[in-house]
């Protein structure tokens, strides 16, 4: 960024040049004009050359202003092209949107028209699309204000409202109404009235799904799922929104504001495919059902017509005849058929002129007796038509003295067709009723058995029921009991009468053992053997027994044996059926068995970014000494450092040690050097080390657990294990200043006095010291905090994370939630400031000066500088830059600050891309591609100590850590290199250790010169007596409760 303070020293220089020609001509009148020439030349060349500076510095300038990516004091909208392009593209799909959807609803509209009772869901329809063009014109107002480049303001005279000329006839007619002040609603059109807009166009939502769902022929529950979603993230947007009243011309909500087009996108995709749908569908469907309605409405008059027509002839021959009971009756039940005949015909005209209405009212608007005299009166008017026809034609045969037979038969025929139409109808009637009563879940026949049931459970009933049940019992056995003996009775004398006919010789005891054999029991696991057997032992071609031969042939083959017949059939039926069972079973073990397979072949459509390289103009200036420093950097150490992912690096605020954590229940600190070693390792019992925190002088380390954080000192001692109740998401030290006390002795308990920090749980940041006693709370109540920091004058602490929930208690139903940045006055304890944003924040950083902050993002978010800026003793932040990379990035872990005084912006993709920008222009100085690097990232750390040359180290998923250096200022020497080469037998430098456990020790290390070489700047110098005293590798477990 060009400073302000550039022309400052030409201004000097014109004036010291004026001053030494004024004063060496007041003064010096006979000077050598040789001399003064000499010294005017001087002076011009000095004018030259800050001219040509001036001429380097604007054509800087006017680089940043072909390619800026800032915002300037006033917080003013982005005007940088990226931005302008992509957040114009993002309008135009937005509207594209809402374009499409109000197309979908005049189509809707127009086929709405063919339907009874229409005019509600056209009204509706006409409301919604007005609110759709309100809405279309405050996003487009908002966008102008982000983007006045690509988005072109709409005027109020242009609004697009499908009601435009409704509205004017409306009006025309209201102009003779006395006291009436005519209102316009594009009036109230503003950025302050957007919550309201979006609460109007909630109500209009849910009015036109109401009167969608007035419709009983065809629901369909795709589109009530999507209007009811939209409508309460519409209303949970407004209630949150309602919070920044006031604000609305503030870039920030601006940009939030224009977030959401993205998130209301796809409402109105969901919604404009449904209605698409329902067009297709439901309205043929509603349609179809409205037609069926009007024929049955209309068969129904016919038939009423046409029996007032029979009804009328037939009193003809009845009407003169009165005096006596019989003909009056006749008379009577007559003319009432032909009023109810009639008055039938009427009604189903007019329920039939009611339904095909299109200005009727829906049904929940029509007064009950209404509705029911409409749809229900056609079919009993003709009821009670045909049941007093019947009557008087019963009461006709007897008053003209017909025959007993004619007049028998007419009477039974007609109570029995009487009774079949009185059964009928109370059969619907009672289906109607069950419908409604259970809603759907029980039939009418469900209901007629439950009540039988209950009134066989009677006791009467149920004691007439069991006796009759017992007797019935009794007499049954009785028969099947004298049945038997009558059969028994006559199968012995079948058998006597044979034996004797065919003249056997047998012998009393060998004719009783050939009468009581019988057949065997059958057994069901062998059918066939089973029958065959039986088979044979009853025939005479398989008997072993000559002397039995024609008893058992005649007793198998005599068709008075009812057992022996009986026995075979079950037989051959059971083998049969085990045969069956056999052969056809429901699932073969060879079967083919099919398994679905899914495509794993992704293809990334998303475009590529527009690149802005460097131009050339950066020649010469401190910018362009940055680029070729930054295109030195390297990977100068591969660390083999954990076995599992690496959650989080940490420099010490001296650069001398580097603090690592990861998922394999260990952290380690490694004393930074060339090459690095480690210095003590951490092992934890149980949990992963998620984060890991120096203390601001260097001397203290925290290791954050899932509900404990542990204090170490840099020698690997456990000081403290402080157990927490709830999930700890970030810690933080409180800035220099606050409680750290540094002394000359080497003593911990003398180095560190009242040192504290914080502790993020959940809605509550928590102030503890390092023994482990809360300071104090401080509560967001509707705010989930995911990361802090703190000022250095610990006057604000600035927070970030998702809310809970909106101000009225409402959750979004489909969208994302709404992520604040917050400012909280830590001596008052009120949040003076809160700038909303969808993207999922995770971290936040501020730079040394305590002015601007870097603030990351999940996934693709880009991230993002704000300013602390203080505005009638209130602070609030406000966008300074966008950190756009060349291609879409999926980054890892947080961003830092790096370089001297935080001038460099420094970002990780998790495939392994490395983007470095200048803070003050959001220029991309340097881009580290992926395939540069052997793993995927998941952090970054900045050594601040260590200025020349750079410094910063990457952890990747393998448990790998990278150092990376610049290496035109650092050199190692000749003797390290052919050292290092020998020793590990790899470039860059790397330092395996012997075990694959990071707590196994064994490294060795250089003496002190062969290990530096080159590279000895003062924070990172070593001394050989500390050096000798780190060699081994020092193991430290801390044991936690529980």
């Amino acid at each position: 960024m060009h400073h302000a303070t550039g022309p400052a020293p030409v201004a000097g220089l014109f004036k010291d040049c004026a001053g030494d020609l004024l004063g060496e001509t007041a003064n010096q009148p006979r000077v050598d004009p040789s001399k003064f020439d000499t010294k005017r030349r001087q002076t011009l060349l000095n004018l030259l050359n800050a001219l040509n500076e001036l001429s380097q510095a604007e054509c800087l300038d006017r680089d940043f202003d072909q390619n800026p990516s800032f915002e300037d004091d006033r917080d003013a909208p982005t005007v940088d092209e990226q931005l302008q392009v992509s957040g114009a593209e993002k309008f135009n799909r937005f509207q594209k949107r809402i374009n499409s959807l109000d197309k979908e609803l005049r189509n809707f509209g127009n086929a709405a028209r063919q339907l009874g009772s229409s005019v509600g869901i056209l009204s509706s329809a006409f409301r919604l699309r007005e609110r759709l063009a309100q809405i279309l014109f405050l996003f487009r107002d908002n966008a102008a204000d982000l983007f006045p480049r690509k988005i072109s303001r709409q005027q109020r005279e242009f609004l697009v409202n499908p009601n435009l000329m409704d509205r004017k006839r409306n009006a025309r007619r209201r102009k003779s109404m006395p006291g009436r002040v005519p209102v316009n609603i594009e009036d109230s059109l503003d950025l302050e009235s957007l919550p309201e807009q979006f609460e109007n166009f909630a109500a209009a939502l849910m009015t036109f799904l109401k009167c969608l769902n007035e419709f009983p022929e065809f629901t369909d529950e795709a589109v009530n799922t999507s209007i009811k979603s939209f409508e309460g993230d519409l209303k949970y947007w407004a209630c949150c929104l309602q919070e920044y009243r006031g604000q609305f011309k503030y870039p920030a909500v601006q940009r939030y504001v224009h977030d959401l087009t993205a998130e209301m996108g796809e409402h109105i995709d969901s919604i404009t495919g449904t209605l698409s749908m329902f067009i297709e569908v439901g309205v043929p469907t509603i349609r179809f059902a409205q037609k069926h309605a009007a024929a049955n409405l209309l068969t129904l008059s016919t038939v009423a017509t046409f029996f007032s027509a029979v009804t009328a002839t037939t009193l003809q021959f009845s009407y003169s005849q009165t005096g006596d009971m019989l003909s009056d009756g006749v008379n009577a039940f007559w003319f009432s058929s032909l009023v109810f005949s009639i008055a039938a015909a009427v009604n189903s005209l007019l329920g039939l002129s009611w339904k095909q209405a299109m200005y009727r009212s829906p049904g929940d608007r029509v007064p009950w007796w209404v509705l029911m005299w409409i749809k229900r009166s056609p079919l009993v008017f003709l009821v009670m038509s045909v049941t007093c026809f019947s009557a008087g034609l019963v009461l006709f045969t007897y008053s003209t003295q017909q025959g007993k037979v004619t007049s028998t038969i007419t009477t039974v025929f007609t109570a029995f067709t009487s009774f079949g139409l009185a059964a009928v109808s109370a059969w619907v009637a009672s289906e109607k009723w069950t419908f409604v009563h259970h809603r759907g879940s029980k039939w009418l026949s469900d209901v007629l058995k439950d009540a039988l049931r209950r009134f066989m459970a009677l006791r009467f009933v149920s004691f007439v029921s069991k006796t009759f049940g017992w007797s019935s019992r009794y007499v049954q056995k009785g028969v099947e009991f004298a049945g038997h003996k009558c059969r028994r009775v006559s199968s012995m004398g079948t058998i006597t009468t044979t034996a004797i006919e065919q003249g056997d010789n047998l012998t009393t005891g060998e004719y009783a053992h050939t009468i009581s054999r019988s057949p065997e029991p059958l057994s069901p696991l062998s059918p066939i053997r089973q029958s065959t057997d039986s088979y044979s032992r009853f025939s005479g071609e398989g008997s072993s027994h000559p002397n039995l031969e024609s008893p058992t042939t005649t007793f198998s083959g005599t068709s008075s044996s009812p057992i022996t017949a009986r026995d075979r059939l079950t037989s051959a039926i059971r083998s049969v059926m085990m045969l069956q069972s056999a052969t056809s079973s429901p699932s073969s073990p060879f079967s083919p068995v099919r398994k679905r397979t899914t495509s794993s072949a992704f293809t990334d459509t998303s475009r590529a970014m527009p690149e802005t390289g460097i131009t050339t103009t950066f020649r010469g200036s401190k910018v362009a000494s940055l680029i070729s420093k930054l295109k030195s950097l390297e990977t100068t150490q591969d660390l083999a450092a954990h076995s599992a992912l690496v959650r989080h690096l940490q420099f010490s605020p001296n650069g001398k040690f580097l603090a690592t954590s990861s998922w394999d229940r260990t952290s380690i600190i490694f004393r930074v050097g060339d090459p690095c070693v480690p210095h003590r390792v951490l092992a934890h019992a149980s949990g992963f080390v998620g984060q890991v925190a120096w203390s601001p002088i260097g001397v203290l380390l925290l290791t954050r657990l899932n509900r404990a954080i542990k204090i170490w000192t840099e020698d690997g001692v456990c000081r403290k294990t402080i157990e927490r109740q709830h999930h700890v998401q970030s810690i933080a030290w409180l800035p220099r200043g606050e409680g750290e006390v540094p002394t000359r002795t080497r003593r911990l308990c003398q180095q560190v006095i009242f040192a504290a920090f914080l502790s993020v749980e959940g809605s509550e940041v928590v102030k503890l010291d390092l023994n482990g006693n809360v300071l104090d709370t401080y509560r967001f109540n509707r705010l989930f905090i995911h990361d802090v920091a703190i000022t250095p004058d610990l006057q604000w602490l600035l927070g970030v994370g998702p809310i809970l929930y909106s101000p009225k208690g409402l959750h979004p139903s489909k969208s994302r939630v709404e992520k604040q940045l917050l400012v909280y006055n830590i001596q008052t304890k009120v949040i003076e400031n809160q700038t909303p944003v969808l993207n999922d924040v995770r971290d936040i950083t501020l730079a040394k000066n305590g002015q601007v902050a870097l603030v990351s993002y999940e996934n693709k978010a880009f991230p993002q500088l704000w300013k602390l800026e203080i505005v009638k003793d209130q602070a609030r932040l406000t966008l300074r830059h966008t950190y756009m990379p060349k291609v879409p990035v999926d980054f890892a872990g947080p961003s830092y600050f790096g370089g001297k005084d935080d001038q460099l912006v420094l970002c990780a993709g998790k495939a392994g891309d490395i983007h470095i920008w200048d803070r003050d222009s959001a220029v991309l100085l340097h881009h580290v591609r992926a395939q540069a690097l052997g793993g995927d990232l998941t952090c970054v750390a900045w050594n601040h100590a260590s200025d020349n040359p750079f410094m910063f180290a990457t952890g990747s998923h393998d448990g790998a850590v990278r150092l990376w250096t610049t290496t035109n200022d650092y050199r190692p020497c000749e003797s390290s290199r052919r050292h290092l080469t020998v020793t590990t037998q790899s470039t860059p430098y790397s330092v395996t250790p012997c075990s694959p456990s990071p707590v196994d020790s064994g490294f060795q290390t250089d003496s002190a010169g062969t290990q530096f070489g080159e590279y000895t700047p003062e924070p990172l110098t070593l001394t050989p007596v500390e050096d000798s005293g780190q060699r081994d590798r020092i193991v430290t477990f801390a044991h936690t409760r529980g």
